[in-house]
Parts: structure tokens; sequence; C-alpha cells
């Protein structure tokens, strides 16, 4: 009950009012049983002393007898006109006529306190059981005087029954008006401390709908100008200002998920005991684990990872307390990341932020970079040293022999047509992978794509008893492509393929529909590529060992790639060593009108 805030407001309210009725009505009681007797005292001696005025005369000469009739008839009379007791008693205690009982059988009353009273200091008073009456009475004695001396004394009195009776009347109807004070109170205390509650509770239901999430939630319809209006105002100005921060602080939450969620970098947290606490998707793709695996093995960090390299580095930069940067390359994966650890001791020095850059495209490109510097000098090296060598024939002694001169002057020549050619296919090239090459993409037919490049090559196969074979389906839809640019490529494959075609072999090219594009096919029956050179044909330069022999710069099949890729096309093999090779490309399909 005392949980509940009325209650601990009412109730000592409550018996604080008891308290104050309970005292009120005691000492209330107490005071009307006061003034009741002593009321009463006053009148027992007034009438006390009247009838001893009326008795004097009985003891002029001497005492009366005991139960003197006429005196006898007397005190009744008396009693009865008063209703009450009255006694005569002598100076020494006999008692010479009595209003209750006969005299005779009533014994001294020389020691009762009223008469002891009376004849020291001529009256007095007492209240006191009644051996010869049985109950509480009051009395009131005056003394009787005769010559300055008192022979005896004049007593009245009276049964407390009725007074007691009347007293607790009295009593009662205090207590009544007591209990529905009481009641009252308690009514208007209850009503006090609902109405005090009551914002209170409301106020309490509000803080629990805010702590459950329902950042609206606001305190109204507060009726009362005190502290609690007060305290309503100020917790709605309170929940305001935290829906906005909260508001903020998700608005800030959900952008930082949303960056580490997209970001390219893989991101960890990890507590001081390797716990994982942060784990986005770009370090699951780069660690090659999923959330169910994460689930299964733990966040533990050495679990996670599963690479000694990046565990050792994390427990360096826990036990330095300093940024550790690393390179890995993480041959499982066949990925190349640099990891970077910090310690967080702005925010938690007990947590650590992991990075994984994932460097594979960088070393990729550093390779190809180094690749091309390095297949470029060589590839200039030879015609370069060819022309050298030539220069240096003809200055020291072929001027003076006309016909070595021109022979010498036409393999020169041969020489810079190689270097021209190697130029301008790194132009374009270079126009290619920059997006600078623009294509007159039109709806053309494939025979016309196929059949110029046929025509061109007939002879050189011819003479090198190749059979070029065109095999074309009826009803092979148009495309989409820049014919000149697309005739290029063909004529590279088509080159290539004569060049590692065998005498007797033969080159097809045939096309297919498929879906929404036509595939085109060059296939010869030469030497093939083997399977290691197959991944890297396309690159730039890559020459395998048999390309070699042969000439050529390595680019044509790059810019092939290129091509089609500008066109929306894609370009691969298939090859077999001493079973020949397929190279195909794809082209858009024209839309049908």
């Amino acid at each position: 009950m005392f949980r509940n805030i009325r209650w601990r407001i009412a109730v000592p309210y409550l018996v604080l009012i008891l308290l104050v009725m309970g005292g009120l009505t005691a000492y209330l009681s107490s005071l009307v049983n006061q003034a009741y007797l002593a009321a009463l005292q006053r009148q027992l001696l007034a009438e006390a002393r009247l009838l001893a005025k009326e008795a004097e005369p009985w003891f002029a000469a001497a005492p009366p007898p005991v139960g003197a009739p006429l005196i006898q008839s007397q005190i009744s009379q008396w009693a009865a006109l008063l209703n009450a007791r009255i006694t005569l008693i002598a100076a020494d205690g006999t008692v010479l006529a009595e209003s209750f009982t006969a005299p005779e059988q009533i014994e001294n009353h020389l020691f009762r306190a009223e008469i002891q009273q009376a004849l020291q200091a001529d009256e007095g008073s007492s209240i006191r059981f009644s051996q010869t009456v049985g109950e509480e009475m009051m009395y009131g004695a005056v003394s009787l005087n005769q010559g300055g001396e008192a022979v005896g004394v004049l007593r009245v009195g009276v049964s407390l029954r009725e007074i007691t009776a009347q007293l607790n009347q009295i009593r009662q109807t205090l207590l009544v008006v007591a209990v529905i004070t009481t009641s009252i109170a308690l009514i208007i205390a209850l009503i006090i401390a609902e109405r005090t509650a009551r914002p209170i509770r409301q106020l309490t239901q509000v803080a629990g709908r805010l702590a459950a999430g329902d950042l609206d939630a606001r305190l109204h319809n507060i009726n009362t100008r005190d502290e609690v209006r007060d305290l309503a105002l100020a917790f709605n100005q309170m929940g305001d200002q935290l829906r906005e921060q909260i508001t903020r602080l998700a608005d800030g939450n959900d952008r930082l998920r949303a960056v580490l969620e997209n970001m390219a970098d893989g991101v960890l947290i990890t507590d001081n005991l390797g716990q994982v606490s942060l784990l986005n998707a770009a370090a699951q793709r780069l660690l090659k684990i999923t959330e169910g695996e994460v689930a299964e093995r733990g966040r533990s960090f050495a679990a996670i990872v599963r690479h000694h390299q990046l565990i050792e580095l994390w427990q360096q930069a826990r036990q330095a307390q300093q940024e550790r940067i690393a390179t890995i390359e993480l041959s499982q994966q066949g990925l190349f990341v640099q990891m970077t650890i910090t310690p967080l001791h702005s925010t938690d020095p007990q947590s650590y932020l992991i990075i994984l850059q994932d460097l594979t495209r960088i070393r990729r490109l550093e390779t190809v970079r180094r690749d091309f510097i390095s297949n470029i000098s060589h590839e200039l090296r030879t015609p370069l040293a060819s022309l050298r060598a030539l220069v240096e024939t003809l200055r020291d002694t072929a001027l003076d022999d006309p016909p070595a001169t021109l022979r010498f002057l036409d393999r020169a020549e041969t020489e810079v047509d190689a270097l021209t050619q190697m130029v301008q296919e790194l132009m374009d090239l270079s126009s290619l992978e920059s997006g600078r090459v623009p294509l007159r993409v039109q709806p053309v037919a494939v025979s016309d794509i196929l059949l110029p490049s046929i025509e061109r090559f007939t002879p050189q196969a011819t003479r090198g008893q190749i059979s070029l074979v065109l095999d074309l389906p009826r009803g092979l839809p148009q495309v989409l492509a820049d014919p000149d640019r697309i005739q290029q490529v063909v004529r590279n494959l088509i080159h290539n393929a004569l060049k590692f075609t065998p005498p007797g072999g033969q080159i097809t090219l045939s096309a297919t529909p498929h879906a929404n594009e036509v595939r085109i096919s060059v296939q010869d029956t030469g030497l093939g590529i083997s399977p290691q050179d197959i991944p890297r044909i396309f690159e730039r330069f890559y020459k395998s060992d048999r390309s070699r022999q042969s000439g050529g710069t390595g680019l044509g099949l790059a810019i092939a790639r290129h091509m089609i890729q500008a066109h929306g096309g894609n370009i691969w093999v298939k090859s077999k060593e001493q079973q020949g090779s397929t190279f195909t490309f794809t082209l858009p399909v024209a839309d049908r009108e």
C-alpha cells in the first residue's frame, strides 16, 4: 500500500487527524467531566448551606437525639425535594438523621473526608463509593455552628450514576463528531492525495512510453498551477529534446551504417579480448565469411580472419598500444590487402579499429604497368637495335654498294613500319581505354562484317593452303555495330588464326543468334593455346612462346577486347593444344521494327 504515493500522502494526514481528534476528544471529555463535577459540587454546597441554616436551630440547646421523628421527617422531605441523600451528623460523627436508611444502622461518619473538611473549614466535598448506598456518590458537607463552634454537619449527597450516564452520552456525541470529522478529513485527504498523485502517475506512464520508444509521448491536461505543472512542462520539454537528440543520433547512426555497409574497405572493431563487436559487409566479403559462419564460429577475431599474419599484427598493436600497418597477401582468398589496426584511445581504450583495404586491383594494375613498361621496352629494343645496326652498316660499308644500300634501306623501312604499327596500335588502345574513340554504331548485317575480311585474307590463306569457311544461318538478325571497327576485330582474329594454323588446316567464321545478341566465332584447327596462357591472352604485349616466334606487337587481342566491350559485348576464347582455338565475341541485336 505504501508503494502508492496516494496512500503515502493520505495515511500520514489521516494518522495526524486521528491523533488530533483523539486527543481533542479526550481533552473535551475530561474538561466536560471536570466542569460537570465542579458545577455539581458548587450546587451541592449551595444546597447544603441553605439547609444548614434551617438545621442550626436543632442544635440550640443540645444536639438532637438520634432518629428524632420530627428531624427525620424534615430530612426526608428535603431529600425528596432535592432528589438527594441528606444526612445530619453530630460533631462526634454520630449520624443523627438520614434520608436513605435508619440512622441507627449507620456507622460513625467522623472520619469521612467531607466531614473532616467541614469541621475544619466549614465546608467540604468528596467523591467516593458509598457502602451504604452501594454506588459512587458526590458529597457536599457544611458545618453547623453554635457560638462559633461546629456542633454538627449537614451533608447532601447525590449519586454519580446519572452524571456518568450524561458524561458517557457526551463522550459518545464527541466520538461521533470525531468519527464524522475524521471521515470527512479522510475523504478530503484522499481527494488531495489523488489530485497530487494523478499527474505523477501520468508522468510515470509517459516516462514508461518514452522508455519503450514512443518519442511522441507527452503529458497533457495538467490543471494544477503548482510544482507538478512545472514538472510536467519540464518533462515535456525534456521529451522534445530527447526526441530531437534521438532522431539526430538515429540519422547519424543510419548514415554511419550506410557508410559502413557500402564502403569498399572492410571495417572491424574488437575489444581487448579479441571479440569482434562490428563487422561490415566489405570485411565479410574480403575475408570470405558469411553471417552464418560468423554465428557458427563465434565473434572471435582469430576465428573470423583465420590468418596468422593478421592475428599477429593485431596482437602487436594491442601490446604496443600503437597503430600498426602491414600489407598482407591472403593466398587462400587470392587477395592482397593492407591492414591498419588503430587503438581507440579517445573513445574506448579497450577497443581496436581494424581497416582492411583491398589492394588486389592496385597491385594487379601495378603489375600490368610494370609488365607494360617491360614489354614495350622489349618490343622497341628489337626494331631499334636492328635500325641501329642497319645505320651503322650503311655508314661503314654499304654506301659504296648501291644494291646492298637498297637492301638495307628496305629492311630499315620494314622496321620503321613495325614501329609505326606499334605506335598506332598503342594510340588506338589508349583511345579505346579512355573512351575517346567515336563509334558510328548502326544496324548492320553480320555478312557485311565478315565477307570483306574473308575476301581480304583469301589470297594469303590460299598461299598457306588453308581453307577459309563462312557459316551463316538464314534469318540471322542485324546487329548494332560500327562496321569498320568490328571488321578490324575480325581481321585481327583471322590474321592470328592464319599464323598458327599449319597447311591443310581450316578456319571457320560462323554466327549464331543467342537471346538479344549474336555470337560471332573464328575457329581454327591450329596449334592451340596452352592453359597457362589463356587467362592472359587478352593482356597488352602478352605473347605466348609460339607467338613470339611469329612476330607481332601483342596488342591486337587487347585492342579487340576493348573494341568489343565498347560495343557492349564480350569476347572469350576456348582452346586446347594441338586441337585449335575458337575466339567468340558478342554484339547486341538491332531492334526490329
